[in-house]
């Protein structure tokens, strides 16, 4: 019985998500709306798909699973998610206004019209694409501790990993057919469900662990005891977290191209102000919960498991609720995923590898299928080869990071050249790899420093003396220099169009 209810729960989401999708079909004429939904949503549409793309299912398992077996570690990811919105804000404007202007579908088109280079436009969309690839088969893979839960012991967990790949596979029929659309509109619901749902579901299990018995003086003295001098990890180990991740966030293509998707500068930055305190009350609660739970019979020995042991203590409903919250949530992350590097492998390298702009929305909507066919075999492929994604899913963590120099100091700074880019680009995300090969958690020698901000370093020292020794043509000076000249022109027309907008009566859903 309990397994007719919990897979039965799930049976009725998915359901629940195809019928909102085909009531809010609509048919993308081109490649471009197909890619970024028309760049026609509201603000709360916005903040909802940031959040359900940027927290993905395992958020509930080995994020929570940290905390349970490390402590108040754990929780760097919720200062990090803040610093990646207030990037967001300040991101908006550059971002939004040359996508609208120049018609940019992706975050590697962006960098290919900025250093006016198809290198660097297939350089960003390769590493991009590699780089993301291990976390949609994680993610895929991650539904199998749902399912096994949810069959209560009916079910193996080679079986349910098999069983939650299919489920997400068969799910990706509607991001192909919707494409980014169909993405934002679904994440608002899968978002609702993971998150302000999850979170009340939080609140009440943090309720019952205070009293009884698990409070704050049950906790593990040692887990509230931060990385610091003396310590194995290095005292600049948080640090390298925190700060890979908030620079890391916006390499991501799936997380980039949802600058693409509002319809004003103005929508994107109410998105950041929405989806701030969304990410600080969910994560803070849910580490909190798992902190508490650590002291909980069998995390210490599962502490992946600390979501589902918790909620264990409600029976079959509360386990189900649970699981729905685990499946909305990476439902948002792989599909978003899927769809950004569709659109980017055919915009970015089969637009450039045959010299001509992608326009006919069905090229998307194939390279999407094709993508989710690789994932979901791969997924089936490496049913008993998880630790070594994970191994590869953290090198790519580190590798994906090293787009954020090129990124962040082509939109802000008009030094930058296509050499220094590349080169950037090339030598950061080499020397992340091998940095991790060697040392897989943190540098001891560089005071804990992890690969990817150690690869950092030497990825800006090469971009910015590539950026002042490399010669560059008159010609492309005056380029750049308009391109940014443009930017604040275009931006203050904009706005005084879309305030006149607003005073006629033209509403602003979302």
């Amino acid at each position: 019985m309990g397994m007719v209810i919990g897979y039965g729960g799930v049976a009725v989401f998915f359901l629940v998500i195809v019928v909102v999708l085909e009531r809010t079909r609509r048919i993308d004429a081109t490649f471009s709306e197909y890619a970024t939904a028309g760049r026609s949503f509201g603000s709360f549409f916005g903040a909802m798909a940031f959040v359900n793309t940027w927290l993905p299912g395992t958020i509930f398992i080995s994020f929570a699973g940290l905390t349970a077996s490390s402590g108040v570690l754990g929780f760097y990811f919720v200062p990090y998610s803040l610093l990646a919105v207030v990037l967001m804000f300040w991101l908006a404007k550059p971002v939004h206004e040359w996508g609208r202007k120049f018609d940019l579908r992706t975050q590697a088109d962006l960098l290919g019209l900025r250093y006016n280079s198809k290198v660097v436009r297939v350089i960003a969309a390769l590493i991009g694409i590699i780089a993301s690839f291990p976390w949609i088969v994680l993610g895929m893979q991650s539904l199998g501790l749902v399912f096994s839960y949810l069959s209560f012991g009916a079910v193996g967990s080679v079986a349910a990993v098999i069983i939650g790949v299919a489920v997400i596979a068969l799910r990706q029929v509607w991001t192909i057919r919707f494409g980014m659309r169909g993405v934002v509109i679904s994440d608002m619901v899968q978002g609702i469900v993971a998150y302000f749902f999850g979170t009340a579901i939080i609140l009440g299990l943090l309720v019952w662990l205070v009293t009884n018995g698990h409070g704050f003086t049950d906790v593990d003295p040692g887990f509230y005891v931060l990385p610091g001098p003396g310590s194995p990890l290095g005292p600049l180990y948080l640090m390298s977290l925190v700060l890979t991740g908030a620079l890391g966030g916006w390499c991501w293509p799936d997380i980039f191209v949802r600058l693409f998707t509002a319809r004003s500068t103005g929508t994107i930055r109410r998105s950041a102000i929405q989806a701030a305190p969304i990410l600080f009350v969910f994560g803070s609660a849910l580490s909190l919960l798992a902190l508490l739970a650590s002291s909980l019979p069998g995390v210490a020995e599962a502490p992946d498991n600390v979501w589902f042991i918790t909620a264990g203590v409600g029976g079959v409903g509360l386990v189900t609720a649970a699981g729905l919250c685990v499946v909305a949530a990476t439902m948002g992350n792989v599909g978003a995923n899927l769809q950004a590097l569709g659109a980017q492998t055919a915009n970015d390298v089969i637009g450039v590898a045959t010299g001509r702009r992608i326009e006919d929305a069905r090229i998307g909507k194939i390279t999407v299928a094709l993508l989710t066919v690789l994932a979901a075999a791969g997924a089936f492929a490496t049913v008993n080869m998880s630790s070594g994604l994970i191994i590869l899913a953290m090198v790519s963590y580190q590798g994906i990071c090293q787009l954020a120099p090129t990124l962040f100091l082509g939109i802000f700074w008009r030094r930058g050249n296509a050499t220094s880019a590349s080169a950037a680009m090339i030598g950061g995300f080499v020397t992340a790899a091998i940095l991790q090969w060697f040392y897989p958690i943190s540098i001891p020698w560089l005071g804990g420093l992890t690969s990817g901000v150690a690869a950092l370093v030497v990825n800006l020292g090469i971009y910015i003396t590539c950026a002042y020794v490399i010669p560059v043509s008159t010609e492309e000076r005056n380029r750049v220099d308009q391109l940014f000249d443009d930017l604040h022109l275009d931006s203050d027309i904009s706005d005084s169009t879309r305030t006149t907008e607003g005073r006629l009566g033209v509403p602003d859903a979302g």
